[in-house]
C-alpha cells in the first residue's frame, strides 16, 4: 500500500538516486549532469521555504518516489501558479502509484493557495507522464518543437495544465 508523507533530510539519498537515473537514462528531465546531494539538499529547502509542497511516496517502509511544485516564475504575478516534478524508482513505474501521489500534490498545492499547476514534459514521446497529467485532469497546452538536446537528437517539450483552486473569475485573497 501506498503511503504519502511531506518529505524530511533523511530523504534525500533517495530523492538523488531517483533522480540520477531519469538524469543519466532517460529523456524525462532535459537535465544532463545528476546533482549532488548538496544541491538536491539546496533545490528541496527552496520549496520548502516557499511554504510549496514537497511528497515522498513509500510502499512497504520504502521510497519509490517523490513529488514537489515550484513556482512556475519566480515574478510575484506568477505567485498562483506552479510548475510540477514527479520522479519514481524505475523499477516502480506503471504500479499506479503515480496518479496518488499527483493526487496528493494537487491537494496540497491547493491548500497553500495555488490555482494553477503546470507539467512541463521533456520529451513529446515521453507517453507514460503525458497519459499520467492527461488522467489527472490537466489539457495539453503546448507543443515546444526541438527545445532541448539530449542524448544526441532534439528534443519536444510537451506543456500541459490544469486549474486546481478557485475558477479564473475569482480575485485571490
Amino acid at each position: 500500500m501506498l503511503t504519502i508523507r511531506p518529505s524530511r533530510d533523511d530523504d534525500i539519498p533517495f530523492i538523488t538516486a531517483i533522480y540520477s537515473y531519469y538524469v543519466l537514462y532517460s529523456t524525462s528531465t532535459l537535465e544532463t549532469i545528476p546533482p549532488i546531494a548538496d544541491e538536491m539538499v539546496s533545490r528541496r529547502d527552496d520549496v520548502l521555504k516557499k511554504n510549496l509542497p514537497y511528497l515522498m511516496a513509500e510502499d512497504d517502509n520504502s521510497i519509490v518516489g517523490y513529488a514537489y511544485c515550484m513556482w512556475f516564475k519566480p515574478r510575484a504575478a506568477y505567485r498562483y501558479a506552479v510548475e510540477l516534478s514527479i520522479y519514481f524508482d524505475k523499477d516502480v513505474c506503471s504500479k499506479g502509484f503515480g496518479r496518488q501521489l499527483l493526487n496528493a500534490l494537487l491537494e496540497e498545492a491547493r491548500l497553500v493557495g495555488v490555482r494553477k499547476m503546470i507539467g512541463v514534459i521533456g520529451d513529446s514521446a515521453n507517453n507514460r507522464s503525458i497519459n499520467l497529467l492527461r488522467a489527472a485532469g490537466f489539457s495539453h497546452v503546448a507543443t515546444l518543437k526541438s527545445y532541448g538536446w539530449k542524448f544526441n537528437r532534439w528534443l519536444d517539450v510537451i506543456l500541459m495544465d490544469k486549474s486546481i483552486g478557485e475558477d479564473d473569475a475569482t480575485a485571490p485573497e
